[in-house]
């Protein structure tokens, strides 16, 4: 009887996920709407689908087709995957393999780590996902491991240790995988460390490279450090970079350096608040962009660097998107990394402006005050313009689909001394936030060569959930009080609400299974927003994690 089970189980195993995910079929992610190949819905982080099945009008009859307990009350910001049937959906405990139709629980493995790695995880006890290649799933873990398992069984392939948890690292990022190599970036910024990227060997797990955020002295970029600050310099790599496989270029984003305190650090500070452009197969940098040199602010570039095509002064240009935390929309020429547009999307009071020929802040007195050592109320606060919830282009109305926040922060540097293993900054923290009156966040349409709002729709509660944007005319994303919603593309409506049950800081996705098209979001409340604002008004949100999965009835 044994032998039956047995004999029974690997058949049913056997049925999902059959042939291994090919490099092709990552290259082709964007526009396969049967999968959901890579994070970010495609290399170009767009997150955008050609699927209007679900569109303005089909929307009101939009349902739920099951609930996935993921067994967790933490925060889930993972983004699911999809492929051949089978969802794959990570948290910080655990990796699950569930069937896409159904919603029953193919497989699960478990995420062992040590009990003390959670006093060193800066903003939240999460994981953001996993990439799929060639039957394997790969992801890391809070105690900076990075690991490999079979796609089909849930089983470990390999593991290697990133960094060490003493010395202040963790690891929540997704990882990626461009030509053949796993590339996994850092966190640990707030603690004195310093930040890299690495590539793995995707068979074995052998390092294969890495490359520093913080260049030594005799390296290019550390001229900018003075004397040992370099050792601690921060500059984390926590969000998946984007790929484009026509230039064989991986774009990774860098956070802020450390400590917050910038006068114990003198200097621009490479390659802190910049973005990288690397070979994914050496890691070598060809070149980069400095969005905020110096950075006192905690303005971290780690957020999504997202890829398109676009007519810039009537010539089709290869160019990259960023919303940087600092509060100004970037648009590079991604070949090269030339500036050609920077400007604000939220408000801001640190700079007037953005240099267009040598690429650098105009800053005003409230940023040398607060190098001074003054105390100043700045826009954006230091949890950004925008924050690591990834915005939605859609090349069909050229817009990004983006939650802002709209409030300030109040800064003031205090003294600071580096123990290992506790927080490194130099920032009073005793006194954070100058929320002001009205909503504290939008969801807003912007045009990313002026910046500029096309539409905006407010949120008393600032939304802190990915954005997904579908052909359909239907932008998709969801409230930290619970509820996924749908919003017209073209006029910021909202269309369609549902109480998941708990707090949404996911990452929606959507694919095509036999004729229909689903739309899922893990839900689950407790990320840096609930940590660090004391907002009182979601004290009444329930924690505890869930894959939701919806479509319409027919």
């Amino acid at each position: 009887m044994k032998r039956i089970a047995l004999a029974a189980s690997l058949v049913i195993l056997a049925s999902y996920g059959a042939s291994a995910q090919t490099n092709e079929q990552l290259v082709k992610g964007a526009t396969d709407t049967s999968n959901v190949l890579n994070y970010g819905m495609g290399y170009n982080l767009q997150r955008f689908s050609t699927l209007n099945q679900i569109n303005k009008d089909t929307i009101k009859n939009l349902v739920p087709v099951w609930n996935y307990s993921l067994n967790d009350d933490r925060s889930e910001e993972s983004q699911p995957l999809v492929y051949q049937g089978v969802i794959y959906v990570t948290t910080h405990s655990a990796t699950i393999a569930i069937d896409a139709k159904t919603g029953k629980q193919i497989w699960k493995t478990k995420v062992e780590y040590p009990a003390e790695t959670a006093r060193i995880v800066c903003c939240g006890i999460i994981n953001r996902g996993a990439a799929l290649y060639d039957g394997k799933v790969f992801r890391t873990t809070l105690d900076a491991n990075v690991i490999a398992l079979d796609a089909k069984t849930g089983k470990e392939l390999w593991r290697q240790k990133a960094a060490d948890i003493k010395e202040g690292y963790s690891m929540t990022v997704a990882p990626l995988v461009a030509d053949g190599v796993v590339i996994t970036g850092i966190s640990g910024a707030e603690f004195g460390t310093r930040g890299f990227i690495d590539g793995w060997d995707a068979a074995t797990g052998k390092k294969l490279w890495r490359t520093y955020s913080i260049p030594t002295p005799d390296e290019p970029g550390g001229d900018t450090w003075k004397g040992d600050t370099w050792k601690l310099g921060g500059g984390s790599t926590w969000i998946t970079g984007s790929y484009d496989p026509e230039l064989n270029t991986v774009y990774w984003g860098i956070g802020n350096p450390g400590p917050f305190n910038s006068a114990v650090r003198p200097g621009d500070n490479l390659y802190t608040c910049s973005v990288l452009a690397l070979d994914p197969k050496t890691g070598k940098i060809k070149w980069h962009y400095q969005f905020s040199p110096n950075n006192p602010f905690d303005y971290d570039s780690v957020a999504e660097m997202v890829l398109a095509d676009m007519n810039v002064e009537g010539k089709p240009t290869k160019v990259l998107m960023d919303a940087n935390r600092n509060g100004f929309f970037y648009v590079l020429d991604r070949t090269n990394g030339k500036l050609l547009a920077a400007n604000p999307y939220v408000k801001v009071n640190w700079a007037t402006g953005i240099d267009m020929k040598t690429g650098r802040p105009i800053e005003t007195d409230i940023s040398k005050d607060a190098r001074d050592g003054k105390k100043v109320v700045v826009y954006p606060s230091i949890l950004g313009g925008k924050n690591w919830q990834p915005m939605a282009f859609n090349p069909q109305t050229n817009l990004a689909y983006a939650n802002t926040l709209a409030f300030g922060g109040r800064y003031k540097t205090e003294p600071v001394t580096f123990k290992q293993g506790e927080w490194y900054l130099g920032m009073d923290l005793t006194d954070l936030w100058e929320w002001g009156d009205g909503p504290r966040g939008h969801l807003k349409a912007i045009d990313p060569m002026t910046g500029k709002a096309k539409w905006e729709a407010p949120s008393d509660i600032p939304r802190f959930s990915g954005v997904l944007s579908t052909a359909g005319g239907v932008v998709f994303t969801g409230a930290l009080t619970g509820e996924f919603e749908a919003f017209d593309a073209d006029t910021g409506k909202k269309l369609w609400q549902f109480q998941t049950g708990s707090g949404i800081e996911g990452q929606p996705v959507t694919w095509q299974q036999d004729g229909v098209q689903y739309v899922a979001i893990t839900s689950g409340y407790g990320g840096v927003y609930s940590l660090f604002s004391g907002d009182e008004r979601l004290a009444t949100v329930p924690p505890g994690g869930s894959l939701w999965v919806f479509a319409v009835k027919n």
